[in-house]
């Protein structure tokens, strides 16, 4: 089911960079690259770097405003305007932001031209998958959102129907924002309860307005979810509103964030399990898109062990090179790890829990289990907007 695929890729993006002690460390993008080199995945796709998105691609979401700002405190980072969410602990202005910002963004606009023309069949940007932007604000590690930008690129360009898919730990709430009311796009987030993380919101009563009203689907995940919850989740709303949306497009973010070692969230979901769901929207995109898959990168702060392989196995999955979970890290890219960081890499693409296991939503609801109570609650919320049975 693989097709040609391109791997959207800029060195110059790890200039993302919010300073020491930020968790967003680009050591996190570097070590990825690398790691799909090591595996010579980088031969199997075609390696693009595009140009940093222009004004008027990044007006297509972003206030005019908000973008003046932006290039404010890129000039200088003292000056930033706090009220744009710039300056602040979670987003410090730095030097040089607007443009790889830009830069990044400008990579998943690429992805999802070069998917919608036929260029390619998929297309993987790593480090995008900036979801929490707004359009006159910065927030939760995001200045552009690359994401809706990529969406807001497709719709410009003739799409009537884009799907975007979110399993970030984090709700994707500046990709709904930016679509509330918009019928062509339909937003699917599965994150950890706004009840216990940033950005409080993803509540399943969150269902979009006016045109768009069913078009926006959350699935808030109780803290501590493993990988046959978060799977069962998966499985019990993504696949049945991909196949009644029958998107011309499909555009999914992998923030890696939800893994049991992420020091920022409390699901407790392995690497086995996140590569699951990326064989899974791989799946989805061939049965129901016509193969057009754009895939971005996201959240993810544990960024030796976790998000390099993660990121490579999505890369593989896009390539038609699928990396079996035993295999044997290679040992240069280990070396390289300590070199840079001084930890030890790991030495398996797996978390030792392939195959996962997971049961069915046909399977049976367990009205006192947490894990259903939350899956019912988006399927009451928003299936029968859209004709379909809770």
């Amino acid at each position: 089911m693989s097709g040609r695929a391109q791997l959207m890729w800029d060195e110059q993006v790890t200039g993302y960079d919010f300073g020491p002690g930020h968790p967003m460390d680009p050591v996190r993008l570097a070590l990825t690259r690398s790691l799909v080199s090591a595996f010579g995945l980088d031969r199997a796709v075609e390696v693009v770097a595009a140009k940093p998105a222009g004004e008027s691609t990044l007006r297509l979401v972003h206030r005019e405003d908000y973008i003046e700002a932006v290039k404010a405190a890129s000039a200088d980072p003292a000056a930033a305007d706090q009220s744009y969410g710039l300056g602040t602990v979670d987003d410090p202005a730095f030097a040089g932001m607007h443009e790889v910002s830009a830069l990044i963004a400008g990579q998943s606009v690429a992805a999802a031209e070069a998917v919608w023309r036929g260029d390619a069949d998929h297309a993987v940007n790593f480090s995008g998958g900036l979801h929490h932007a707004m359009p006159g604000a910065a927030s939760g590690f995001c200045i552009y959102n690359d994401a809706s930008l990529a969406i807001a690129r497709l719709l410009e360009l003739g799409a009537e129907r884009v799907a975007y898919v979110d399993v970030d730990v984090h709700h994707g709430d500046g990709v709904q924002a930016a679509f509330w009311e918009d019928p062509r796009v339909l937003t699917i987030s599965l994150h950890e309860h706004p009840r216990t993380l940033f950005p409080q919101t993803g509540w399943p009563q969150e269902v979009g307005a006016g045109a768009g009203e069913g078009a926006a689907v959350n699935v808030a995940l109780p803290a501590g979810t493993g990988d046959a919850g978060w799977l069962r989740a998966f499985h019990a709303v993504v696949p049945e509103l991909v196949a009644d949306f029958r998107p011309q497009v499909l555009v999914t973010q992998h923030g890696a964030d939800t893994h049991f070692e992420d020091p920022l969230a409390h699901l407790a979901v392995s690497l086995d399990a996140q590569r699951a769901a990326q064989v899974a929207c791989h799946e989805l995109a061939h049965e129901y898109a016509g193969g057009k898959w754009v895939a971005l990168g996201g959240g993810g702060y544990e960024v030796v062990d976790v998000v390099p392989r993660s990121w490579t196995h999505l890369v593989g999955i896009a390539a038609g090179r699928e990396i079996e979970p035993e295999t044997l890290v290679p040992e240069g890219w280990r070396q390289e790890v300590f070199a840079r960081t001084r930890q030890l890499g790991p030495g398996r693409m797996t978390d030792g829990r392939w195959p996962v296991g997971w049961a069915s939503w046909e399977s049976g609801y367990d009205p006192a289990d947490r894990l259903d109570q939350a899956v019912l609650a988006t399927r009451r919320a928003v299936f029968p907007l859209r004709g379909l049975l809770a």
